[in-house]
């Protein structure tokens, strides 16, 4: 494995941290303490606490000092905050609402004592209450893998509101097995309040941008995702919530598209 000394003070790699676990939150508590629980198996967690009117802070000065507090108008720019303040060689990135268990621990302390490379794809299990939704998942309502863990310096997040696109640079590792625990609604109005959410942080970044696109073009891609999860990512396999998940991915551009030409900015 490499080895780095920098300035921990600034958040470089710090000798003897080898892990870092991130999480970045706001108003997440219901849900901080069950997430920063089981993130015990690393050398150190750091957490960014972004615009927190809850007992966010109380709960995370449970299990780390190193917290972060602050207001950040992009999601990348929050992120990418708290991987400048880790001092590890390699960070964990985990969202509230993901649970690390046993076994994912055990192979993410395995991968960095013996990986040479620069990051690694976690694989993912989605949860809509206690519903385990493992096929179908599209646009911002669920991932099957995304790279969680890396070296630092090998990933940084870009611009936009609602889960900006990432850099990432260096080698890829082999995927991971064991799963993170992905939380991502506790029902079908958490669902749906979650698509008004993203979309209305989603025709902010289209009105920025001046390119919103056609509505011709933008009601395509109702058929064209709503495919692509139902059937190409075989969400026919859930059942009616394959259905359920593939229409909020397929409506998702249309409604950011109405929202940004129809409502005031």
């Amino acid at each position: 494995m490499r080895t780095h000394r920098e300035d921990p003070e600034q958040g470089g790699v710090s000798e003897g941290i080898a892990l870092s676990a991130l999480v970045v939150a706001r108003d997440e508590e219901r849900q901080l303490g069950a997430c920063l629980g089981a993130l015990a198996f690393a050398d150190e967690i750091v957490v960014v606490l972004d615009r927190c009117r809850d007992r966010s802070r109380e709960i995370a000065l449970g299990f780390t000092d190193r917290i972060l507090e602050g207001a950040w108008e992009r999601e990348g720019e929050r992120r990418n905050a708290g991987i400048d303040l880790c001092r590890g060689e390699w960070i964990l990135e985990v969202d509230a609402d993901e649970r690390v268990g046993p076994d994912l621990a055990a192979e993410i302390r395995h991968t960095i004592a013996t990986s040479s490379a620069d990051w690694h794809l976690v694989p993912i299990d989605n949860f809509i209450g206690a519903r385990r939704v493992r096929w179908g998942w599209g646009a911002s309502f669920g991932r099957s893998a995304h790279a969680a863990l890396f070296r630092k310096g090998a990933k940084r997040w870009g611009e936009g509101r609602v889960h900006p696109a990432i850099t990432l640079c260096g080698r890829q590792g082999q995927r991971l097995e064991a799963r993170l625990l992905h939380y991502v609604d506790r029902d079908i109005s958490g669902m749906l309040q979650r698509l008004d959410r993203y979309t209305s942080a989603r025709a902010q970044d289209l009105r920025e941008s001046g390119e919103i696109g056609s509505f011709g073009h933008n009601l395509r891609r109702i058929f064209s995702r709503f495919w692509k999860c139902y059937i190409a990512r075989k969400g026919y396999r859930e059942g009616l919530w394959g259905f359920l998940v593939a229409l909020c991915a397929a409506l998702y551009p249309i409604l950011s598209y109405l929202k940004a030409r129809l409502e005031p900015e």
